[in-house]
Order: structure tokens, then sequence, then C-alpha cells
């Protein structure tokens, strides 16, 4: 006798987006407006790079220059990061150093892209040649 296996695809789905927007899920917690503000600055995220690329904590004078950007922007930005827990920052004296949290980083998104495949339940879902597989997204 065989047991048919069939794949769970995440919870039903509602029957508008007013049901959606109503249903409180892990999803919602983080999709975090204050990490998507921090990075939706295209000088921002040239930072962030020009930072985890070093692979090591640095001044914000050491990512000015690197970056060709003006010492009190990239202050001001680089503090933005921070809050949004994109970096760490520790002062010493006069200096202000970053360096990226990077496991943190790549967790959070970890956690935001299983939150959101346990909605859609498959890449299907987002396939523009599909019907919009088990989540309803069509």
């Amino acid at each position: 006798m065989m047991t048919q296996v069939t794949k769970h695809a995440g919870p039903k789905p509602p029957a508008s987006p007013r049901h959606a927007a109503r249903r409180r899920a892990t999803v919602d917690k983080l999709l975090d407006p204050d990490l998507f503000k921090a990075l939706a600055d295209p000088t921002r995220l040239k930072l962030l790079a020009c930072l985890i690329k070093c692979g090591r904590r640095c001044s914000v004078t050491e990512v000015a220059e690197c970056c060709s950007v003006d010492f009190s922007v990239v202050a001001r930005h680089l503090a933005l990061l921070a809050r949004a827990g994109i970096l760490d920052a520790e002062k010493e004296g006069r200096t202000m150093w970053y360096a990226p949290r990077c496991p943190d980083l790549c967790a959070r998104f970890r956690a935001l892209a299983d939150a959101i495949e346990v909605w859609c339940g498959s890449a299907e879902c987002c396939d523009p040649n599909s019907d919009g597989g088990a989540c309803g997204c069509r």
C-alpha cells in the first residue's frame, strides 16, 4: 500500500486583501520599515558594500576616502545604518568605527525569505507563467 505525500503549501489563502491585512503573521514583524528605509538609499548601499567588502571595522574617514563621499554625508549615513541594526558602531576617542553585522543581516533576510515562502508555498507563486500557485497571488 502506497501513501501519497503532499507538500504543505502554507496557510489557506485569505478571501480578500482586506482579510489578509487583518491576519497577523511572522512576515509582518520581519518586514521592518527601518531596515528597508536604511537600505533604500543608493549612497548607503554603496557605503555598506564598501564595509562588507573591506571585511573589518573602518573609521568614517576611511569609508569617506574609499567611497569618494563627503565625510559629513558618510557620518550621517553610517549612523543611520547603525540605528537600523545593520552596522555595529563604536566610538574610540573622537573616532567612530563601523563594522557590518553580516551574520545578523543574513539571518534577518533568511528569516524574511522563510516567512514569505510559508505564505507563497513555492517559487511557482511568483512565476508569471503559472496560475498563481497555492497562495492565490494572482
